[in-house]
Parts: structure tokens; C-alpha cells; sequence
């Protein structure tokens, strides 16, 4: 499921302290709820930590929070260190107001998954390079920009479901607190002050063939033209199908509420492949539409996972 879902958390102490505050709460509070829901008749994996890996025999079936915009709400075993890389984006967005499109390159965005417990993990997401392009009606005022975008901090929680999706009916549940750091304000790729949020990822196990997954959740979000933020609203619904053990798709809407964009919200509608190699080898392909006036209006990528 893709990771540039990211939402964001104000800047200012109190934000930062906040949103901080929710990340530590829910990774500390994440691992006893867990236990307490685990089912009787699966292994028990609560000894293994981040310095007492998980062995590979006890592994889950590899999930990933790409290349959907849905987050999972699975957690990379514990001691394993999952890398989940965009290795190619390209987005172009409708007409503003003034005719101007902008196109968008993104280069090996990189989500770095480790487990720390069997049930919680950290995330650490970053673009190391993109390139930014508007071309106005005049094409004598064009601009280029380029560099890296923002890092996002990000912890997963399971609640319940880790261990024992399995069966038709079965389900899984966890918290997702994220916050985001600038790391240019100023080349319109990294976001100009610390952002952040909350995403619950929920899934559902429809039968044999057929998945579910749903997320809702908020954003804290710097405001574009005047200072202060405020708070966009997440929404996201993908239904996953396996063709067969290594081959499987998945149909996506995705929604972003709140944006303060005077053409309307955000929604999106998307669909791709995943190719798993081995259990821990999976690629990638999928292409986002953009539905509404403000959203994108097409976005297609590639990418792969990589389990250790």
C-alpha cells in the first residue's frame, strides 16, 4: 500500500510535542493491547524484539503498505527490516486557474520498515530527489525545481489481526500516528513546517481470493497561503484480488477532505499489480486517476519490497 498517502502535523512546540506525544503513547500502549487479543492457537512470537528476531520459519506472508495508497495494518516482524522503494513516479495535475500544469518526477521514495515488537514497528520514509515542473500558458515563465522532499516518522501499531488473518471473515486493525519534517521549505517538494497526523488501518478478509482493506484517518497541514494549518481529512477504501499465489491487483478510491481548495476535494481512483518473486521479494506496478478538479490527473509508478 503506498506510502505517499502521508499526511502532516503543525509546527510549534505544542504540535510537534503533541503529535510526539501520540506516536510514543500508542507504540508503548500498541504491544499489550495486541497480546491481549492474539489467538490462542497461534504461535506464540511475544518474546521476539528488535535484538531477538523473529526466525524465519515463524515469518508472516509478506504484506506491504505499497503500492496502494491504503495502509496495511500488518507490522514487519520483529528484528526484520523491511524496504518498500517507489523507484519511479510521474504525476501531472489539471489546469489551475491560471492554465498551469504542473508535472512531477519522483525518484526512489523509500519507506524503511523495522520491527520492534511483534506487533509494532517504525517507519522512516523519505525522497531522496524529485523534480518539479510548471508550464503556465506563457511557456516564457516556466519554473524548474528540484531536490528532496520531507522525512516522515512513522510508528505501526496492530491491534489485533497480526497472527490470524487466515479465514474468510477474519479481520485486523492498528493505529498508524505519523509526523513530518521539512527538509527544504523552500523547492516545493519537501513541506515548509512539521507536519503530521493519524491514519486507522483496518482489513477484512472477504474469502480465499478477495481482500479488503479501509483507512480513515487526519492530517495536520501547513496552510498555502496564509500561515497557521489546518486539518485535512484521510478516507481511503482498496479491494485486493490474488490471480494466484505470486500474482494479485487491486481497485482503489482514495479521498482527501478539508483541503481548502477552492475547486473542491481530493479523490482519486486507482488500480495495479503486485509480482511476488520469493517470500521476500514482491514488484510492483500501479496508475492513480484523479476524479475531482483538484486531484492529479494521472499518476502511474513502479516499484518494489524487499524483506531482510
Amino acid at each position: 500500500m503506498r506510502v505517499c498517502v502521508g499526511g502532516r502535523v503543525a509546527a510549534g512546540g505544542s504540535a510537534r510535542r503533541g503529535v510526539a506525544g501520540i506516536l510514543m503513547l500508542a507504540l508503548s500502549a500498541g504491544a499489550g493491547v495486541a497480546a491481549e487479543t492474539a489467538n490462542p492457537a497461534s504461535p506464540d512470537k511475544s518474546q521476539y524484539t528488535l535484538f531477538h528476531r523473529t526466525p524465519d520459519r515463524l515469518l508472516r506472508d509478506l504484506t506491504t503498505d505499497r503500492p496502494d495508497v491504503t495502509e496495511s495494518p500488518f507490522t514487519v516482524d520483529a528484528g526484520h527490516v523491511q524496504v518498500e522503494t517507489n523507484l519511479f513516479g510521474y504525476t501531472r495535475s489539471r489546469p489551475d486557474a491560471d492554465d498551469t500544469v504542473t508535472d512531477s518526477y519522483e525518484f526512489a521514495t523509500t519507506n524503511i520498515r523495522v520491527g520492534l515488537t511483534n506487533s509494532t514497528e517504525i517507519n522512516f520514509v523519505w525522497q531522496p530527489y524529485g523534480i518539479l515542473r510548471t508550464r503556465p500558458s506563457d511557456p516564457a515563465t516556466a519554473t524548474r525545481s528540484s531536490g528532496s522532499g520531507g522525512v516522515d516518522i512513522r510508528g505501526k501499531i496492530n491491534l489485533w489481526g497480526n497472527d490470524t488473518f487466515e479465514r474468510p471473515g477474519d479481520t485486523a486493525f492498528g493505529l498508524l500516528p505519523f509526523v513530518t519534517l521539512p527538509t527544504d521549505r523552500s523547492n516545493g517538494i519537501s513541506p515548509g513546517a512539521v507536519e503530521g497526523g493519524l491514519i486507522l488501518p483496518f482489513a477484512v478478509k472477504l474469502s480465499d481470493k478477495f481482500g479488503l482493506g479501509l483507512n480513515t484517518g487526519f492530517a495536520v497541514v501547513q496552510n498555502s497561503d496564509t500561515s497557521g494549518h489546518h486539518t485535512e481529512w484521510l478516507g481511503s477504501a482498496s479491494l485486493a484480488y490474488e490471480w494466484s499465489e505470486n500474482l494479485g491487483s487491486y481497485y482503489e478510491i482514495a479521498a482527501r477532505t478539508g483541503t481548502r481548495n477552492p475547486v473542491g476535494e481530493t479523490v482519486v481512483l486507482a488500480t495495479g499489480l503486485t509480482h511476488k518473486l520469493d517470500k521476500n521479494l514482491q514488484l510492483d506496478a500501479g496508475i492513480n486517476f484523479g476524479v475531482t478538479r483538484a486531484a492529479d490527473r494521472i499518476n502511474p509508478f513502479v516499484g518494489v519490497t524487499m524483506r531482510f
